[in-house]
């Protein structure tokens, strides 16, 4: 029975076709957890209705997979924390890894009694010209002053998930922006922070080598040309929901 299994933290990864990334973050997933043997976890897989080995691979390294039909970051996401039985909430994407410090960092703050959620700091894989580069020293600074967690790596209490709604589902992009405005507010009416903290996680550059800095300036410039464009399933899908062919 769910009731009689303690568990402390559920860490949820959404994942659509991740066939070539999903193993190295399940990887580094289990050796941090298999380093804090004071805490009893579980690894939840949202397969978000992939075409590929995503559900046969988190089963086979022992994760939970939960199906979300609707290809949408947001759903897969808040689809997992329904299936979770801890205490704490830690989502990571599956094309990042985290280190056993952070972790541990994380599961600290999560049980003191001032935290009610946060995020961490961002690096990314392989070689990343100029543009790159100033672009994720931009939203690192962004991150740190505004209290805005990376969608790579965002944790919370359940109690602040239930209580905020969890990530909102009228966006397919910038998801995990609201949701960390959310918990801060809400955290600030019962005396918790939402904090940021600076043991990286690492997660992958894939999209410079899917589409050229141009591209992806050209993808964002047209998001502005919509009504509403974070809401509009169709201006976000091929930076976010799409994979390009003999690319991954």
């Amino acid at each position: 029975m769910k009731e009689n299994i303690r568990i402390d933290y559920s860490i949820i990864i959404p994942a659509y076709n991740e066939e070539a990334y999903l193993p190295k973050t399940l990887a580094s997933v289990k050796e941090s957890m298999n380093a804090l043997s004071e805490y009893r976890g579980e690894i939840i897989v949202t397969d978000n209705n992939s075409t590929d080995r995503t559900a046969e691979i988190a089963e086979e390294s022992g994760a939970r997979v939960v199906f979300e039909e609707h290809r949408q970051i947001s759903r897969a996401r808040n689809a997992g924390a329904r299936e979770a039985l801890g205490r704490y909430f830690v989502f990571i994407d599956s094309d990042t890894t985290i280190s056993p410090v952070l972790l541990k960092k994380t599961l600290a703050a999560l049980g003191s009694e001032g935290c009610c959620g946060g995020g961490t700091i961002v690096r990314l894989d392989g070689h990343l010209p100029f543009l790159a580069k100033y672009t994720l020293n931009t939203w690192l600074f962004l991150s740190r002053t505004l209290k805005w967690a990376c969608g790579a790596y965002v944790f919370c209490t359940r109690e602040a998930f239930l209580e905020t709604g969890g990530f909102d589902e009228r966006y397919y992009a910038s998801e995990e922006i609201h949701f960390s405005r959310a918990l801060r507010r809400w955290g600030q009416k019962r005396g918790k922070r939402f904090i940021i903290l600076e043991e990286p996680i690492v997660s992958s550059s894939r999209k410079m080598a899917w589409y050229s800095v141009w591209e992806i300036l050209m993808m964002a410039f047209g998001l502005l040309l919509h009504f509403k464009p974070l809401q509009n399933r169709d201006a976000c899908y091929k930076m976010w929901y799409r994979r390009p062919e003999k690319k991954d």
